[in-house]
């Protein structure tokens, strides 16, 4: 099963691997010295976007390891601090028992928000839930169509109010539809507008506030989409979310479409915040739970 999960991921994260893998493989085949192969390593690791301190630690580990530097050691040595990085975040608590369960999906626009809301409603009506979609990003009328099509396309309902309605009002309605209807999560989107930082921090504190006052500790969970190709400019979306809403876990989307995967490591060795879920594909299908050492297995073999 691991050998069949590992060979599908290999092929979507294609991009970043051929720059971690292949690279190390010229790396070590180009007859440098021990010091040079080190500092190779080091910018590539950089480059892939795992970031400068955490690069150099990984080099560090291996220069201080003793053992002769050879292809496949230098793979295994990064692979194992990888992971080790990658399964630093406290384990998710999360029960999703309690019923229903509400999700406050969070991000900045073009991130793949809306999309990776339609992928995780697909994932849990597959599972056997009853799924109902929020579109509270009343902020644009593309948010709500958008939700709306892909609601339609992977067979859940959805509650929406017109443009510019209150975006609080449209969870509210959305737990109150979910209890009258016997649902098991409810996903609400929201707004993206980083920008407005304050504007932004009042209105999902509101969410929180309404949603709580019809289901017990609601939202129960707040994920946070990144979009992989943005590469370290995540980092910064990261803090400013936690600061804002509380995160309980990060999506990484996108990640078929950049050669910067070690991104999911730079996010986790600063945050310690759990990586739920990751996005390597366009369908409904294309998200899956974390594996930090199927991930890693993935990068570096």
């Amino acid at each position: 099963m691991f050998s069949a999960k590992l060979d599908g991921l290999k092929s979507r994260l294609k991009k970043s691997r051929n720059l971690l893998s292949d690279g190390l493989s010229r790396i070590m085949g180009g007859g440098r010295d021990r010091e040079r192969i080190l500092e190779e390593i080091d910018e590539l690791l950089v480059g892939a976007d795992i970031g400068v301190k955490t690069s150099a630690e990984i080099v560090e580990k291996v220069e201080s390891s003793g053992v002769s530097i050879t292809e496949e050691v230098v793979k295994e040595a990064i692979r194992d601090e990888i992971v080790e990085i990658l399964s630093g975040a406290p384990a998710s608590t999360i029960d999703r028992k309690i019923k229903p369960h509400v999700i406050m999906v969070v991000g900045v626009n073009g991130t793949g928000k809306t999309t990776t809301i339609a992928k995780l409603a697909y994932r849990y009506k597959q599972e056997g839930s009853k799924v109902l979609l929020a579109a509270a990003d009343t902020f644009r009328a593309a948010a709500i169509d958008q939700l709306e099509i892909w609601a339609d396309r992977v067979g859940v309902d959805i509650v929406k109010h017109k443009l510019g309605a209150d975006a609080a009002s449209v969870a509210y309605d959305a737990c109150a539809a979910a209890q009258a209807r016997d649902v098991d999560i409810v996903i609400v989107d929201t707004a993206g507008r980083l920008q407005t930082k304050k504007n932004l921090m009042e209105e999902v504190s509101k969410i929180g506030r309404v949603t709580a006052k019809l289901i017990d500790d609601a939202p129960h969970e707040v994920l946070l989409v990144l979009d992989a190709t943005t590469g370290q400019n995540a980092i910064s979306q990261v803090r400013a979310f936690s600061e804002i809403c509380g995160v309980t876990g990060i999506v990484i989307a996108k990640l078929d479409g950049t050669a910067k995967g070690g991104i999911v490591v730079a996010i986790a060795k600063e945050f310690k915040i759990p990586i739920a879920y990751i996005g390597t594909g366009e369908s409904s299908e294309d998200l899956e739970p974390f594996d930090p050492a199927l991930f890693a297995a993935a990068l570096l073999s």
